[in-house]
């Protein structure tokens, strides 16, 4: 695509998340949005609330102020309302990707050495931190991590792991590398306070000595991180707050602004990009099944025309 045709693509986007707004507030679920226009759930549920805030702030929507827009039932209650204001509705700017931060190399460096430093449990923290950027997996899926997904019963790592079914917030499995020298390097230490502190041992020798199924990253009493289902009855989905936290608390003792877990992961699909990978494979590597939405999640980065002719001889 050329630079002359995106804000074509900008005005496509725009006009496609106002009719998936219509579409939610005529009752379509979000996931028959997301089949019918060939995108994820959250990009449809994103899309439709970015287009709703904008109604609510430049055109009014009698009865639905901007902190009602993120619930499908307050759409749809004053679906009327809706329709009149997109009658009149020009989008200010393009409905396109959010940009999230991409952190460098060195910032990930410096972050460690802050959090190492000011840190109470600084291998611990500091292996919760690399796990991010080393594998791109979600806090809650880092959360739900197990000995056995991380070492073999001989004690090795397992460099080419799966993260499980159970683990996964797809419900499917995937590969999971533990490829990072850093990494293993600070779980190394890790494991073996845990082992020095008596946390989540196992009788036998295996593992290190460690229980195989208890979690990977324990709290000094020995617990994983409390996870809690939430959302209707039979809906797979499930909320950890203390590792939300924990994440928070680690930026801030790392000194990141504006970094959060999904920021890890854009900086992972940023490097793969760098590397080589197509969508496929960072698809596969994040959990994002498809090309179409892998590229609208973790787009890559376009440099300028200018940057890219530059002293070409």
């Amino acid at each position: 695509m050329s630079a002359d045709q995106e804000p074509e693509r900008g005005n496509d986007n725009a006009a496609q998340a106002i009719e998936m707004l219509k579409a939610v507030v005529d009752g379509a679920t979000y996931d028959a949005v997301a089949a019918r226009f060939g995108v994820t759930r959250t990009a449809v549920e994103r899309r439709i609330k970015a287009v709703a805030v904008r109604l609510s702030k430049t055109v009014g929507i009698e009865g639905l102020n901007t902190d009602g827009v993120a619930f499908v039932q307050r759409l749809r209650l004053h679906r009327e309302s809706i329709l009149v204001a997109l009658a009149g509705f020009e989008p200010p700017a393009p409905f396109g990707p959010r940009q999230h931060r991409v952190v460098s190399s060195e910032e990930i460096t410096q972050a460690a050495l802050r959090i190492k430093a000011r840190s109470a449990r600084p291998w611990h923290d500091q292996s919760l931190f690399y796990m991010l950027f080393a594998t791109g997996a979600r806090p809650l899926e880092i959360a739900r991590l197990e000995v056995r997904d991380y070492l073999g019963p001989d004690g090795s790592v397992r460099h080419a792991s799966e993260l499980r079914a159970e683990a996964a917030i797809t419900g499917k499995p995937r590969p999971l590398f533990f490829t990072s020298t850093r990494l293993d390097d600070a779980l190394a230490a890790y494991l073996c306070e845990r082992i020095e502190q008596g946390l989540g041992l196992a009788e036998s020798g295996d593992y290190r000595g460690l229980d195989p199924r208890s979690c990977l990253f324990l709290s000094p009493a020995g617990l994983g991180f409390a996870i809690k289902p939430y959302g209707e009855e039979g809906q797979r989905r499930y909320l950890c707050r203390p590792i939300l936290e924990a994440y928070r608390k680690l930026f801030r003792h790392a000194d990141l602004r504006d970094v959060t877990p999904l920021s890890a992961r854009h900086t992972v699909a940023a490097r793969l990009y760098e590397r080589g990978a197509d969508e496929e494979q960072v698809g596969l590597l994040l959990g994002i099944n498809g090309r179409s939405a892998v590229r609208e999640l973790f787009p890559k980065h376009r440099p300028a025309m200018s940057d890219l002719v530059r002293e070409l001889v």
